[in-house]
């Protein structure tokens, strides 16, 4: 990999089977890190989003304890 390949070289069918095979095992892998993108994204989104709710929640309460502590 990484490699440039000699393009006027004979191919034999053996180097042809590799590279085939080579290439559909790095499609495979673009797809399952795609996937893995994707995972990653909502996992982030929903932990973006528990945390503004965690955020308002403590705002809450911080001005609960605020209004407590002002009553005669």
């Amino acid at each position: 990999m990484g490699q440039i390949r000699d393009l006027e070289t004979q191919w034999t069918d053996e180097s042809i089977e590799r590279i085939t095979t080579e290439n559909a095992s790095l499609k495979q892998r673009v797809r399952q890190l795609a996937q893995d993108k994707r995972t990653l994204e909502e996992r982030l989104q929903a932990a973006r989003s528990n945390t503004r709710f965690q955020d308002r929640r403590i705002s809450q309460l911080e001005a609960q304890l605020r209004d407590a502590g002002q009553k005669p």
